[in-house]
Formats: structure tokens, sequence, C-alpha cells
């Protein structure tokens, strides 16, 4: 479990960056919005930085969300049913899906790893800033949430097998 707890605590960690990302994110559209329409000069970064952040923040925090049960979830008949059936069917989930995820997180990292080697730009405002920060995000969010997924499927089979409940988050 000493594994779970480390995948955990790495979970975390990224669900806290997500959520000091909120400051520069404020910042930024504040900037924009004063610069607008008080000194009517609009930004040339704003619009790339807003979306970037923004899409940092979902990035990096659906690991977490994984972690504490913040997704969406359909319960309606799994609260009916015994912890064991619940953590045979969050199984057989998990199994489906972390093959997806990783296949995904190995193609991101070939992304990231190729708009870094040809300094990629956005080309999407007059900035036109580099993108493989951007796309080096999407690889460590979805690499977060296969592991993260990894630590569920684990939590899944221990009720499942011995009937033990993971201690709370």
């Amino acid at each position: 479990m000493k594994l779970i707890k480390y995948i955990e605590a790495l979970t975390c960690w990224s669900g806290m960056l997500a959520a000091l990302l909120i400051v520069p994110l404020i910042g930024s559209l504040v900037v924009e919005v004063v610069s607008r329409y008080v000194l009517g000069s609009p930004t040339l970064w704003a619009f790339e930085i807003s979306y970037m952040v923004t899409g940092a923040i979902f990035m990096l925090a659906m690991a977490n969300a994984l972690r504490i049960n913040m997704h969406v979830s359909v319960d309606l008949f799994t609260l009916m049913m015994s912890p064991r059936v619940h953590a045979a069917i969050r199984l057989l989930s998990y199994m489906i899906f972390l093959p997806i995820i990783a296949w995904l997180v190995w193609e991101l990292s070939k992304y990231a790893y190729g708009a870094f080697e040809s300094k990629e730009r956005s080309g999407k405002s007059a900035w036109n800033p580099i993108i493989w920060p951007v796309y080096t995000v999407w690889f460590v969010g979805f690499l977060m949430l296969s592991l993260q997924i990894f630590a569920e499927l684990v939590k899944a089979f221990r009720v499942l097998v011995l009937g033990q409940e993971v201690e709370a988050k």
C-alpha cells in the first residue's frame, strides 16, 4: 500500500498545483480587462494564456478528482450493491480504461517531444508562443490520471479479494 500512498501523494500534489494556477489565470484576465477597457489597448497574449492555463488546470486536476471521487459517476445501481460487487464493477472498468489512457500517455509524450524538437508555435495569435509546454502538461496530466487509475484498480482488487476498504483519502 506504500505505492498507492505515493501515487496518491503525487496526485494530490498535481491537484494542488492545478488549484494554484487559478492565480495566474485570474491575474492575466484582470490585466486584459484593464488593458482593453481602461487603457483601450488589448494585450496580444491574454487569450492564449487563458486557454493554456485553463487547460493546464483541467489536465492537472483530473487525477485528483478521481482520487477524491469527484468525477462524474452514476451511482444509482451501484449504491444498492455490496462493496465487493461494486469493487468488481470498478475493477473491470479500470482494466478497460487503463490501457487506453496508457496509450494516450505514450502518444502525448511523443507529441510533446516533437513539439519541443521542432520549436512548434501555437499560430493562434500575434504572440505565437511555443507550444511544447502545453503538450507537456497534457502528458503529465494524463500520466497522473493513469497512475491514479492504477491505484484505484489496486484498491478495487483489494476490496474484491480481501474485503478490505482502503483507508480514507
